[in-house]
């Protein structure tokens, strides 16, 4: 789960297309103009990300703060089974879509440069579909109403959570945000964008450290505030 509870794990996933371009004499002139486009979308999208990181904290604290208000320690002596992981699954979709509507203008800035690009292997153009498709879904996540899904499952006798909320963790699930493989993009860099790509991994490196350091602590944060489990 730690590495679904990310905010824009798309974008730092596209920036790392390669570690060092191969020749792109053999590639058409459209294939090279894509990949270039591509690799500078990523870089600005994850400059951005790294350097506004604050604000989806800010956001997550929001968030936070929303669960101590409204509905401290709800699930507490809830069981620990297959429902209450619905309900911690649907707590992890919260925390999505907070940070993608967070940097909204980010995530749609990046899918409005990339979405354009076509490459002349229907499969890069295959995956860059699915990767603005997926994009945007993350974005139009809506924010679920835990605590009162939470309220809902004990006033049922801990039976079942209630049918939105399986639904919508199924829903979220069921979003798969998967960068254009590296391999099929090799060929079409060139030798004079290998400043800018270590650039751009450098960035990607520091985006995982702090996906790595905040987001399993925000998703554990929010679980103790409601007293859930993972």
């Amino acid at each position: 789960m730690l590495r679904r509870v990310t905010y824009t794990a798309a974008i730092a996933s596209a920036a790392l297309l390669m570690g060092a371009p191969a020749s792109a004499t053999a590639a058409s002139s459209r294939d090279i103009q894509a990949t270039h486009a591509y690799v500078e979308a990523a870089y600005r999208a994850l400059h951005a990300v790294v350097t506004t990181w604050p604000k989806v904290e800010a956001s997550i604290r929001k968030l936070d703060g929303r669960f101590q208000a409204e509905c401290p320690h709800v699930g507490e002596g809830s069981p620990q089974d297959e429902e209450e992981q619905k309900l911690s699954h649907e707590v992890a979709g919260a925390l999505w879509a907070t940070g993608y509507h967070t940097d909204a203008s980010i995530e749609q800035g990046f899918v409005r440069a990339i979405a354009p690009l076509r490459w002349s292997n229907p499969v890069v153009n295959r995956s860059a579909r699915k990767l603005v498709a997926s994009l945007n879904a993350m974005v139009a996540l809506t924010i679920p109403d835990v605590c009162a899904d939470v309220r809902a499952w004990a006033a049922g006798g801990y039976k079942a959570v209630p049918a939105s909320t399986a639904a919508y963790a199924d829903h979220v699930d069921s979003i798969e945000v998967k960068e254009i493989p590296r391999n099929l993009l090799i060929a079409y860099a060139r030798p004079s964008e290998s400043g800018l790509i270590a650039r751009t991994e450098k960035l990607a490196t520091r985006f995982e450290e702090l996906e790595f350091e905040r987001g399993q602590a925000d998703w554990d944060n929010l679980l103790e505030v409601l007293s859930l489990g993972q």
